[in-house]
Formats: structure tokens, sequence, C-alpha cells
């Protein structure tokens, strides 16, 4: 499998992103779960649980890796809870589509199908609008707090400062920050639509809705796709920004194998132009 699966692959079993995953696993989960699903030889060692578990998944062969995928399709994981299974089985189809697989129950047995992968190129770009250069929104007109209107302007500025001086990683990290402030803004502004929204990520366990200011940057993007507050647009370029934060320390940077250029600088600009006005015009309206 290409490696970008296997890192999807990982994410989904380590829960982090409620989107993607109705379980949490902490680092002794991890461990359990690949017993469950045959695998002795692995037991977590205190590292970071994602890449640990990609590490895994790469030292597995086709045969092997089929087997941890039916083991995280399977509804005894879940305790039989339907919602979750759906949930999971949606998740891993997803990932799978391009590598040409699809994972369906055969009563509660997960079954690996080979499928011929589609990717319909045209009906992509029927569905998604031409990104073209945009002005910055009237911050100052939205109903927002006037000292965080003045800091959205100044990294707007400084993003396309940035873009142009060719200082692509810092234009990501400012775009990235810019992109949460903005959504951090909205949350704020719809709390109670947001709190009863099925959609937001919530505390393992107590099943609350998180405290706004702790959610990543990744569950703010999948939220705000949600609740279509903005386009497909962001969705096909948030992996450039959803590790913002990490892409700071350069030894995080090196880890990730991240190196931001003049392309996807420019891309995720357009990206995050489009998806700021869209924001500006959902706290535009009146509620």
């Amino acid at each position: 499998m290409d490696d970008s699966t296997l890192e999807r692959l990982a994410e989904i079993i380590c829960g982090d992103n409620t989107n993607l995953s109705p379980v949490y696993r902490t680092g002794s989960e991890l461990t359990t779960f690949f017993h469950r699903a045959g695998f002795k030889r692995f037991t977590h060692d205190g590292s970071t649980r994602k890449w640990w578990t990609l590490d895994c998944l790469r030292s597995c062969n086709g045969k092997e890796l089929s087997l941890v995928l039916k083991r995280l399709a399977s509804p005894k994981e879940y305790g039989g809870d339907k919602e979750k299974v759906k949930q999971v089985l949606n998740s891993l189809n997803k990932t799978l589509s391009i590598e040409g697989l699809k994972i369906e129950l055969n009563g509660i047995e997960p079954v690996i199908k080979a499928e011929t992968p589609k990717f319909d190129i045209k009906e992509t770009e029927d569905e998604e609008r031409e990104l073209k250069p945009l002005p910055p929104p009237n911050f100052h007109s939205l109903d927002i707090e006037p000292v965080i209107a003045d800091l959205l302007m100044k990294r707007w500025e400084e993003a396309e400062k940035c873009v142009h001086a060719g200082a692509h990683l810092a234009a990501i990290i400012i775009m990235g920050s810019l992109l949460e402030g903005l959504i951090l803004a909205v949350l704020q502004r719809k709390s109670k639509q947001v709190n009863k929204s099925e959609a937001a990520p919530r505390h393992y366990g107590s099943g609350k809705v998180k405290k706004f200011y702790k959610w990543t940057l990744n569950e703010m993007i999948e939220f705000a796709y949600n609740e279509k507050w903005i386009d497909l647009d962001v969705h096909r370029f948030s992996h450039a920004l959803k590790g913002f934060r990490n892409l700071i320390h350069p030894y995080e940077q090196m880890s990730l194998n991240v190196f931001p250029d003049e392309d996807t600088s420019n891309i995720c600009w357009l990206v995050v132009q489009a998806t700021v006005n869209d924001l500006a015009k959902v706290l535009s309206k009146k509620t």
C-alpha cells in the first residue's frame, strides 16, 4: 500500500480524529488492538502513538495488513455498536478506495474485496469552484472583537507577504493560524448550534463537546465542512495546513518530512482566501 494510505490507517486506528474513528486508543490499547489482530510482536514503547502505529503497519506484509484491516472493521472491536461500526467502515472504505479495495461485512465477519478505483476528474472539477485570488473580507464589519479583527487582518497581510517573498513554511504557519482564529470566532458565535451538533468533537468517556480552544485545526476544518460553512476546496489541501503547529518545530518537521514549496504555499493561499471569505459570510449572517 502507498505510505499515505498507511498513514491514514494509522490515524483511524489511533482515533485522535473523532470524524475518522469512533474509538480513541491509548498506547496500551493499541498494543491490545494489535494482539487481538494476531500480532504479539507489537507492544507500544511509549513513543508518539501515530508514528509507532505507522511503523507497525509498514512492517506488515499484505496478508498481515489484511488481518489488521479485518480486526479494525470487526463489530467485535466495538462491542457490536452499529453506529461505531458504520463510522469506521465508512472511513476505511474512503481510505482504501484509492488502493482498489473495499471492506464489507458478511454477517459479523469483515471481508476485503477488490474493486476498480474510480476517480472522475471531470466530476470533481464540476463540483469545485475555480480558485482565484480574493481580497480580504472586512474583518471589522464582522461580529467579532475589534482586537481579533485587527489581528486577523494583520495575519492576512503577513501571509501575503510571506507568499510573495518565498517564505513558504512561514506562510503556511500563518495561514493555519488565520484559519484557526476565524473558525474559532464562528464556533463562539454559533456556540448553541455547535454544542448540539453530532459532528462536534467530544471527550471520550464523558461524551461532552470539547472546549472550542482545545479543538485541533483539523477538527475545526472537518466540523466547518460538515456544517456547510466552507466548501470542499479546503478539504483537498487541508493536509498541508492541519499540522501547521508541528512544522514550527524543526525535529517535528524532520520526522514528518514536510517541506512546503512555492506550489504548495500558492495553492494553500488560494484555498485559505476562499475559506476565510466563506467564514466571513457565515459571521455576517444574523443569528
